[in-house]
């Protein structure tokens, strides 16, 4: 790859390619060892992100033989780089598994969760490794979302957090074949195999990444990328809702706010990064993006709502038929629910354009993602128990649609998403009120140009 004066040599990055898987996996095995609970998800997230920072200058910090392989994928990364990485990915993780088995006198099998088998498991592997690599490409490569951007080491380590809150009770969550590959090794003696079957999958989520990024970033005149971007941006939020709940997971809101962040960071600036139709109706009726008509927030609509639902329905058929009811919260009414879900879906839509379509005022151009993603962390926490916390009509949606094959009613969707929807009209109202100068800004812009 050259000289060390013009940059790091292929050894350079071979040797931060080990580090960085060598870690990961560690904190893989340490976490699941010591029965960390809650916050294993974080800290595995946490790791991959703080050595995405630190080894991204030097190598790209893949980490990763299905990130290395989608990158060849789209011409970002030279074959011979990746079989180099693959190799020393496979490597690290090997090693880092029989290290962490020797220092803690403890391994664990990789396989299926208890109840679950290899199809279930292929779909949490194919999904979010799918997502892993999707957001690499949009957030660390030229042609996607990295126009001199630092959020990308947040962004990648936290769709870990997304995936292995959701997925880790089926498939153990590893969207990584070296993880895949520590993991066996170090258990031989408990069975072998899975990782060669669970490679398979990360690297058809791999490839999958690889032919919707192409789509996403394609030069297009025509809305196809945008609407495939608000669909896959809603399908993995409510895939991810999904999931938490049902596997009772221990940290479901830090899960469902990572993946709302993660795929705004990777395709905010493709489509805006709705995946709302609640954001969308406060975006158009507050006149915050100029570019988008009726005509393509009502797609948008359409697409969040198809995403919602397909979303929905791959967790129940991966949750064996299980279903989230969309209704108040144990001890709670309608009408606490009701204006729980306005009150926190105004914060969402208002924040949302706060930091996201300001010219005047300052707009957050690092921590958009983090921001939004936020909004449900405040909200899940706070109205969960009372609503659900859905704040989105698209997860309305979802939830009713497959809940009504189990005796569900369509009252509840038609409540939740009508007060959804008028915390977005609320939060269109005082924004338009608050930021006036916007308003003004634009009028002169529009006189100048008359002019």
């Amino acid at each position: 790859m050259g000289d060390s004066s013009t940059g790091p040599t292929l050894a350079q990055k071979a040797i931060a390619e080990f580090i960085g898987t060598f870690m990961l996996v560690f904190s893989v095995g340490c976490n699941v060892i010591t029965g960390s609970g809650t916050w294993a998800g974080l800290s595995i997230g946490c790791t991959l992100m703080v050595s995405i920072y630190a080894l991204a200058g030097v190598s790209g910090a893949n980490f990763n033989p299905a990130v290395s392989l989608s990158l060849g994928l789209v011409k970002e990364l030279e074959w011979k780089v990746v079989g180099v990485y693959i190799g020393i990915q496979l490597l690290a993780g090997i090693l880092a598994g029989v290290t962490y088995g020797l220092t803690l006198g403890d391994v664990f099998n990789l396989a299926p969760g208890p109840s679950y088998g290899w199809w279930e498991a292929a779909l949490a592997e194919i999904i979010y490794t799918f997502m892993l690599c999707f957001v690499v490409l949009n957030v660390a490569t030229p042609r996607g979302n990295n126009q001199g951007g630092q959020f990308y080491g947040l962004a990648i380590g936290f769709v870990v957090v997304a995936g292995a809150y959701a997925a880790g009770h089926i498939s153990g969550a590893a969207f990584n074949p070296a993880v895949a590959a520590g993991v066996d090794v170090s258990s031989i003696g408990k069975g072998f195999g899975w990782c060669i079957i669970y490679a398979l999958y990360e690297m058809i989520g791999a490839a999958l990444a690889a032919a919707l990024f192409n789509v996403v970033r394609s030069s297009s005149t025509s809305n196809l990328p945008k609407l495939v971007s608000e669909f896959l941006g809603t399908y993995m939020l409510v895939l991810t809702v999904g999931l938490n709940v049902i596997g009772k997971s221990p940290a479901p809101v830090l899960s469902i706010a990572s993946a709302l962040m993660c795929m705004i960071f990777a395709i905010g600036n493709v489509s805006g990064g709705h995946f709302n139709p609640a954001v969308t109706a406060a975006i158009v009726m507050a006149g915050r993006d100029p570019a988008l008509k009726a005509s393509t927030a009502i797609m948008y609509t359409v697409v969040q709502l198809l995403g919602g639902t397909a979303g929905a329905f791959t967790y129940m058929l991966m949750e064996h038929g299980a279903t989230v009811a969309l209704k108040p919260g144990k001890g709670y009414g309608w009408y606490e629910a009701w204006l729980c879900e306005a009150v926190f879906t105004f914060l969402l839509c208002y924040v949302v354009m706060c930091v996201a379509t300001t010219k005047v005022y300052p707009k957050m151009t690092q921590y958009f993602g983090f921001i939004i993603g936020s909004c449900v962390t405040a909200g899940g926490w706070a109205i969960g128990a009372v609503s659900g916390g859905s704040l989105n009509p698209a997860v309305s949606t979802g939830l009713a649609l497959t809940d009504l094959i189990k005796g569900g009613g369509l009252l509840n969707l038609v409540a939740y998403s009508t007060f959804e929807l008028l915390g977005a009209v609320a939060a269109a109202v005082v924004f338009s009120v608050t930021h006036r100068a916007e308003y003004e800004k634009a009028k002169l812009n529009e006189a100048e140009r008359l002019a």
